[in-house]
């Protein structure tokens, strides 16, 4: 075994355990894309501000061609991931953005968006991640925004038997301080795509004040907190109390390490809105069967 990498800033932490690990279920979503769905779920419906994780990957075009036509969003971001394959996005008012392989798109929905996400290939891998993130209620309203990262910008910190994509908050000590592209987000998140080679662990600051959890997409990880626990691939392992996490891969691995600020708020929800109240939906509801929805204000 390696020793252990690590990305703290200062001296030693207090590790987070774990609350629960729940399995991915089957899913699909849009036109009939097929998905795994470990967050957003009966099982575990949200790790504030989290609402929902979605992994897609399949080679058979059958299962993501259809993909996601126009649809609506209100009151929360949508964050992609894409890991292999391309989309292309579209919205109501002309955006249009294409994502490859590697990279990211943050979009605020705000007061209100319509937009598509399709598969720009017919066949091979298509494979990836949609993770919606909450809005507190002062800036549901807010002007929708995106935030494109293409694969190279997306900075990368390196320690033995480390890679780590950072894409959004901040990983390592002053002088190796790694940034990720993604700013101005309400929730201060934490989103690291982390690579693991077999046997290696990497120790890496959670702040305290962020909730959040840990997803291996590839390969096994352990959790150190004590005694290890094992957290198998599709599995989400939400975080107990403490402000750093340690991983140890069992296998090569891959996984998706996610934290932010609680919000602490009421949540409505209703398909592709996420408001506060049952007023605040039905109002969304009307905007949309009046045209008024995505407009400016």
């Amino acid at each position: 075994m390696t020793e252990t990498a690590t990305a703290n800033a200062l001296g030693p932490r207090r590790l987070r355990g774990l609350r629960r690990i729940v399995r991915a279920q089957a899913a699909s979503d849009g036109a009939g894309v097929r998905l795994l769905r470990s967050l957003g779920t009966p099982s575990l419906p949200t790790v504030d501000p989290f609402l929902m994780l979605d992994e897609f990957r399949s080679d058979d075009p059958s299962d993501y061609l259809a993909g996601f036509p126009n649809h609506p969003h209100r009151g929360f971001e949508t964050v992609t991931i894409m890991l292999a394959g391309r989309m292309q996005h579209r919205d109501s008012v002309g955006n249009t953005g294409n994502l490859g392989p590697g990279s990211v798109q943050w979009m605020t929905a705000g007061r209100g968006i319509i937009h598509s996400e399709m598969p720009q290939q017919e066949n091979g891998l298509m494979w990836g991640f949609q993770l919606w993130v909450n809005l507190p209620a002062k800036d549901k309203m807010t002007a929708p925004r995106y935030q494109d990262i293409a694969a190279d910008e997306i900075p990368v910190f390196e320690a033995p038997g480390v890679h780590a994509r950072v894409i959004a908050g901040e990983v390592g000590p002053p002088d190796r301080l790694v940034r990720g592209p993604v700013t101005s987000v309400a929730t201060a998140p934490i989103v690291l795509d982390v690579h693991l080679a077999a046997g290696s662990s990497w120790r890496v600051d959670v702040p305290a004040d962020r909730e959040g959890f840990v997803y291996p997409y590839e390969g096994d990880v352990e959790i150190v907190h004590g005694n290890a626990t094992r957290i198998e691939r599709s599995h989400a392992a939400v975080l107990g109390e403490g402000d750093a996490v340690e991983l140890r891969a069992v296998d090569n691995a891959r996984v998706l390490i996610v934290a932010g600020k609680p919000i602490g708020e009421p949540v409505a929800r209703y398909g592709p809105f996420v408001m506060n109240t049952r007023e605040e939906l039905e109002q969304a509801f009307r905007d949309f069967e009046r045209g008024t929805f995505a407009a400016p204000t």
